[in-house]
């Protein structure tokens, strides 16, 4: 009876165990927010493509041909003959249709596609075509200029194949990939490579967090899928560094943990949440921490801290040095934005930083990016909106907050509210940039801006 009731335990026991295990595996893996996306289960440490063993590619090439996508722009642009004009007073003008592609990929059974914005910018008509060559006209969800993603969406009556989101934290260098898209407008094209490098910083205008590989991609590939060799999508084909434009070697994706986030944004709130640590700086070397006297060499330097943001409120001050952010090692810039661009406001992060050779955690809540100012020659600025740049037709700007400058002060009313457009011929394009120029100027130094006014009028100051 007592080896019945033992073997009655040992069950139930292990029953719990078994429950309770699948429950940390799945019921925690996906987002925190209600999604239609499809993560990957808990298998991304796995070393599939890092063994010595030859590798099978048509299983994944497979399940990735039949989720990407061809992406047809087609845009109208106004002709005009200044001589006709000019002579014969004849003002005739005619339409040029100019017609672009590029790819997409299928990231949800209902049709909803994920390219890049440089595809579809500026199209009066976007159509897409599937591996098995049925067509549709796509309506535009949204779009993310800065990080250069836009969300797509068709209407179909069959349930479509679609790509599951890999965490593209766990990628490593070296681990086989394949890039899948439409280059040269040949469809369903598949080459192979490896994992080159990760969070490359090509200082682009926003995204600085790129995956490098050697898989082949050409003009025609952006907005294609970078999956792994199970066929999970790591990041989204954006760009080639060549001379030529044509492939030379190395290729860039938007890391899929990115895209992810920005597009679960434009699904639930219609327009990017940037979470921001608030803090500015660089990253460490020989040389940098030579200059600024210190014996790190690893790390991201802060060399200024936002007022109001979440770094602020935790204590974080200049000279500490970031070196992790949760289970994330923190090297470079690239690193640190890169991950920082996969949170929202609001988000809370353990913070792992050195000050005066002591290691520190520390619990960090992210500021909303809006709510970052910068502040020049008694300028206070801060990001536009989507409205702002809608009703002036614009892309980039800052917005003058406040006036503290007691030589600005007489124009008060003619400067407030003003959106910045350019310092000293610099794009002003948010506050992470125009403090990037701030920080090469002097504040003796003059400085030239240009901005436009309430009524919609350019003006240009020296201050």
């Amino acid at each position: 009876m007592k080896k019945i009731g033992g073997l009655f335990l040992v069950s139930l026991l292990s029953g719990v165990i078994t429950i309770t295990a699948y429950k940390v595996l799945f019921e925690t893996n996906g987002f925190q927010k209600k999604s239609v996306l499809t993560v990957a289960a808990s298998n991304y440490n796995t070393n599939s493509g890092l063994s010595s063993q030859a590798v099978d590619f048509t299983e994944a090439a497979d399940k990735a041909i039949h989720t990407v996508v061809h992406v047809k722009n087609v845009s109208y642009r106004t002709l005009s003959n200044p001589m006709l004009e000019f002579f014969y007073g004849y003002k005739g003008e005619k339409q040029q249709e100019q017609i672009g592609t590029g790819s997409g990929v299928i990231i949800s059974e209902d049709g909803y596609i994920v390219t890049n914005n440089h595809v579809i910018k500026d199209a009066s008509e976007i159509e897409i075509t599937l591996n098995n060559k049925k067509s549709y006209k796509a309506k535009l969800i949204g779009t993310d200029s800065k990080m250069d993603i836009a969300l797509l969406k068709i209407d179909s009556d069959e349930k479509l194949p679609y790509s599951t989101f890999a965490d593209s934290d766990n990628a490593k260098v070296g681990e086989w990939v394949l890039a899948v898209g439409n280059p040269y407008n040949l469809t369903s094209t598949v080459t192979a490579g490896i994992v080159s490098a990760k969070a490359r910083n090509l200082d682009t205008r926003g995204i600085q967090s790129f995956i490098q590989t050697d898989a082949a991609v050409n003009p025609g590939n952006s907005g294609g899928a970078l999956v792994n060799t199970r066929g999970e999508l790591i990041g989204i084909n954006t760009m080639i560094s060549s001379m030529t434009g044509s492939y030379v070697g190395y290729s860039f994706a938007i890391p899929s943990n990115i895209a992810r986030k920005i597009i679960e944004d434009i699904m639930e709130f219609g327009n990017v949440q940037r979470g921001v640590l608030g803090v500015e700086g660089g990253e460490l070397n020989s040389t940098a921490s030579k200059e600024l006297g210190i014996k790190e060499t690893q790390g991201f330097y802060i060399s200024k801290v936002s007022k109001n943001s979440g770094a602020e409120k935790s204590g974080l001050q200049k000279g500490d040095i970031i070196v992790k952010i949760d289970n994330q090692n923190i090297s470079s810039y690239a690193e640190l934005n890169g991950y920082i661009n996969t949170k929202s406001p609001k988000d809370k992060v353990q913070l792992t930083y050195i000050r005066d050779s002591k290691t520190i955690i520390v619990p960090v809540t992210l500021s909303k990016n809006e709510f970052i100012s910068a502040d020049f020659k008694g300028l206070e600025l801060e990001n536009i909106n989507s409205s702002d740049k809608k009703k002036f037709k614009i892309e980039d700007g800052v917005r003058i907050k406040e006036i503290t400058n007691e030589n600005l002060k007489p124009y008060y009313d003619e400067l407030i509210g003003n959106i910045i457009l350019s310092i000293d011929n610099n794009k002003a394009k948010d506050i992470e940039t125009v403090s990037k120029i701030l920080e090469k100027k002097d504040e003796n130094q003059s400085v030239r801006i240009e901005m436009i006014n309430k009524l919609g009028q350019i003006i240009r100051i020296i201050i």
